[in-house]
């Protein structure tokens, strides 16, 4: 008999579960971010600037260069190199000095006297205070630029082969995570009789094993994933031990100690509250085990958020309390329904009851999501542009529409529960006990307890014992299969079970990439650190008021084209290419990316065809908007405008 989807129309569901959830999901994402406004930076340190600062000029050797971040930083020696042209330290081989102030990080390092001419290059590489590792370069140059022989890295620290295992590693803690947790969370909440079913067992054992063996991964390979790149020095125990002095290597730690008390929670469940059979004394069992558990899943899910983005910057005393709801709820939904998967494969006499109760735990968890989710899209975003401008929003967007295909799919989930449900109470509820068969993988455990007629051998009637309970298991595993309610549950939770795997691997790279909110504010800062031009801005720019000799250019020089005071002059020439005199000129600047302006400039009449004005302030550099306004006439005016990058 083939299964067909149940009519739109003919829903029995009282709660729309998912079209509510999706609803809330979406209009609550978009009203956080809406409401977001500019703040600290989040994560993901940046550096903002530094003396003497990128493409810099400078008459006389510094004593010292120094770099400021967005966010607090760990360094150590070599941290910060200065390479003369020759590929040789320019500087003293020094660990960087902390020269922060209040909230300004700054780290310099100090230089060899009397450095020669020419261009130097500062490298530098440091983990930010959300455990990710950050590196890059810059130059300078002393009396005149000069060719330089320095040879970088190619790649970002953090990346090669040490950079895909370590990013393996954390793609399996997380499916690890949700798999012990959630597993856990199912049997015990969902489904009791499934403490005894082995592929249940087998679910839940091989996440605490995943999980574990990665986070020994990610332990070894954290000192070569945040310096050399070199698998080699997974074995340094130098290494080794500055990783166990930093907050990640404590909390990968932490996690490996919580680790081995999850493992006694998991002999527990499926032993002795597998075996239990008085029902008061496995429901105080079921108590005990939900709230020792309960800590366990969220002191490992506190691992990540005490070391990774939840751990710093914007309110991160609340950032990581969310975090942690954020974690539990996606195990208790995702390994949920993986959970649900197996047994609807592997163990097919899980009851209606059971799938009724994991959709309500669903529903709980998609709304802790949709809560936790908003508070940290709006801390890691804050804008609109950062959302659809950076890599990390643009990550965000794609998980928001992961979320929205599951929850789509979900929907119809529930609706063949409902059905599954419904067709339960009709024939008196038989279906809705989950009872305990012997799948068919599991029947070789059952042995003929029966005593062997008299002359028969004991041996051989256990072999029969256990060859009528196989086709016992396969033939009500049969009459399962062929139920169409049933089937169609199984498609539409494997369908569910392929989308989150997707959403789990975008989940991973978005942990890992640097947040919108702290790009934006490192280019900000970029932008208001950049180096003087080298030389005077010109401009030429045609014009046409409409009216009689109305057309012509305007030129305009600014020198010396840079932040500070600026001297600004204006050329008209009429169609002739002549000198041309107009009754009014008016010059505006705005650097529009700040909302700096516009700032007038009313220039002074020189010569005919030509103004100037001497003092023009420009109070920051980055991209601005020349406004020039020219009156040929009474009533003849036209306003023409340029970007040009300024300092």
């Amino acid at each position: 008999m083939t299964a067909t989807a149940p009519r739109l129309g003919a829903s029995p569901i009282r709660r729309p579960f998912a079209a509510a959830a999706l609803v809330a999901a979406l209009v609550s994402l978009l009203f956080g971010l809406m409401l977001a406004g500019a703040g600290p930076a989040s994560a993901h340190a940046a550096l903002t600037g530094s003396d003497p600062q990128d493409g810099a000029v400078v008459a006389t050797a510094p004593k010292e260069v120094t770099l400021t971040f967005s966010e607090a930083i760990a360094v150590g020696d070599g941290s910060i190199r200065v390479l003369d042209p020759s590929s040789k330290r320019a500087d003293t081989g020094a660990e960087p000095k902390d020269l922060s102030e209040g909230s300004t990080v700054r780290y310099g390092v100090e230089l060899h006297p009397g450095l020669p001419d020419g261009t130097y290059t500062v490298a530098w590489q440091a983990v930010s205070a959300d455990s990710h590792p950050i590196s890059g370069a810059f130059t300078f140059s002393i009396g005149a630029p000069s060719e330089t022989t320095v040879a970088l890295p190619s790649e970002e620290v953090g990346g090669g082969p040490v950079g895909i295992v370590y990013g393996i590693a954390r793609y399996a803690a997380y499916t690890g995570f949700i798999l012990l947790v959630g597993g856990a969370a199912f049997v015990l909440g969902c489904w009791p009789r499934g403490a005894s079913a082995r592929p249940m067992q087998r679910l839940v054992v091989r996440g605490w094993v995943t999980l574990t063996a990665a986070t020994l991964v990610m332990l070894l390979l954290r000192n070569p994933y945040t310096g050399s790149g070199k698998f080699a020095d997974a074995f340094d125990l130098d290494g080794l031990q500055a990783v166990l002095d930093t907050k990640p290597g404590a909390a990968l730690v932490s996690r490996l100690l919580l680790l081995g008390a999850a493992a006694l929670f998991i002999a527990v469940l499926f032993g002795t509250y597998a075996r239990r059979e008085d029902a008061v004394e496995k429901k105080d069992l079921t108590f005990g085990l939900a709230v020792g558990g309960g800590v366990v899943a969220a002191g490992i899910a506190a691992t990540w958020a005490m070391s990774e983005h939840a751990s710093t910057g914007l309110q991160a005393g609340i950032a990581m309390p969310v975090d942690v709801l954020h974690l539990l709820a996606v195990a208790a939904w995702l390994g949920g329904l993986v959970s649900l998967l197996v047994a609807l494969y592997r163990t097919p006499d899980i009851g209606s009851g059971a799938v009724r109760r994991f959709s309500r735990v669903a529903f709980g968890s998609v709304l802790v999501l949709a809560v936790t989710g908003i508070y940290q899209s709006w801390r890691q975003v804050g804008s609109w542009s950062a959302l659809t401008g950076t890599r990390y929003g643009q990550l965000l967007i794609i998980k928001v529409a992961l979320i929205a295909v599951l929850l789509a799919v979900a929907w119809f989930s529930r609706r063949w529960t409902a059905r599954l449900t419904d067709r339960a109470a009709a024939s008196g509820g038989a279906e809705a006990t989950d009872t305990a068969a012997p799948a068919p993988e599991d029947a070789e455990e059952v042995s003929g307890t029966e005593e062997a007629p008299d002359g028969v051998d004991p041996a051989r009637a256990a072999q029969l014992a256990r060859q009528r309970a196989v086709l016992t298991a396969t033939k009500k595993k049969r009459i399962r299969d062929a139920d169409p309610e049933r089937s169609g549950l199984r498609r539409s939770v494997l369908a569910e079970a392929a989308v989150a795997v997707v959403l789990l691997a975008v989940t991973t790279v978005l942990t890992s990439t640097e947040p919108g909110r702290t790009e934006e504010e490192a280019g900000a800062g970029a932008a208001a650190t950049a180096p003087a031009a080298a030389g005077p801005v010109n401009l030429s720019m045609p014009f046409d008021t409409g009216g009689q000799n109305g057309k012509g250019t305007v030129r305009i020089d600014i020198d010396p084209g840079r932040t500070g005071s600026n001297e600004l002059h204006v050329w008209v020439d009429g169609s002739d290419g002549k000198p041309m005199d107009v009754p009014e000129l008016k010059v505006a600047l705005t650097l529009e990316a700040q909302e700096i302006g516009p700032l007038p400039v009313v220039p002074d009449r020189l010569a005919e065809g030509h103004w100037s004005a001497s003092g023009v302030q420009i109070p920051m550099a980055g991209e601005w908007k020349v406004d020039v306004t020219v009156r040929t006439s009474d009533i003849d005016q036209v306003t023409i405008d340029e970007n040009v990058k300024i300092g």
